[in-house]
């Protein structure tokens, strides 16, 4: 019997797979349009990855593993050096940068899935507040690395291939793939992959979201980051 769980983590998995699958069709059908509102897409996500991992999921690590503020931190640092090591090696030439893009994109896409596999083993709650930011920022995702695809000198519709194998159904497959090994874990570790999780989601929206969302910021930016802010009270409130 598939537990529920599992149903869950599937659900999102997927769902981040379909989102991000729109975001590219959509900048391949209307780049213009794509580009123009993607600031609001990760303003959003980056008020919910903001709020849920400090308001839920991190408690929620340190009951379960006192040394889970240490995992955190590791996360947060690993994320930072794996950051900068991508960014030294694109500073070659188009196609290089596009290749590199495409590793740090699919690690990223793929550590994602491995995210939504923890966060539900954690609870369901902690999941669902995890999930929500991720699938938000995913749309965003979809219609970045299909414009580094372009950039990087790959046709359309080449580029559009590219974008979804790596940023679209890495996903789901890190979620699966880890899924047996998560699911046997105890509290103490869970605790300690759970902290490490949230590390990785505040670098994400404090490191990466924010940052990249204020260099299109749009009139109603801050409104968008404020709304995802507030979902992850309004789920914590009612936790």
């Amino acid at each position: 019997m598939i537990s529920e769980t599992f149903s869950w983590i599937v659900l999102f998995a997927l769902g981040a797979m379909l989102v991000n699958s729109a975001g590219i069709w959509l900048v391949y059908k209307n780049i213009e349009w794509a580009h123009k509102n993607k600031q609001y897409f990760m303003c959003f996500a980056a008020g919910v990855l903001i709020s849920s991992p400090l308001l839920i999921a991190f408690p929620e690590a340190i009951e379960k593993n006192p040394k889970a503020g240490f995992a955190a931190l590791l996360g947060f640092v690993f994320m930072f050096f794996s950051n900068k090591l991508i960014e030294y090696k694109t500073g070659k030439s188009s196609l290089a940068f596009g290749i590199t893009a495409l590793e740090g994109i699919g690690i990223h896409s793929f550590i994602d899935g491995i995210i939504y596999t923890v966060a539900f083993s954690a609870s369901v709650y902690t999941g669902l507040l995890a999930g929500i930011g991720l699938v938000a920022h995913e749309f965003a995702e979809g219609v970045i690395t299909f414009s580094v695809m372009s950039a990087s000198g790959f046709s359309k519709k080449k580029a559009g291939i590219l974008a979804f194998f790596v940023a679209a159904l890495t996903t789901p497959a890190g979620a699966l793939l880890s899924y047996p090994l998560v699911s046997r874990l105890g509290d103490p570790l869970l605790g300690l992959a759970l902290g490490f999780v949230v590390g990785i989601l505040i670098y994400l929206s404090a490191s990466h979201l924010l940052p990249e969302a204020r260099e299109y910021e749009g009139k109603h930016s801050y409104w968008a980051f404020l709304a995802g802010v507030l979902l992850g009270l309004l789920m914590f409130m009612i936790e």
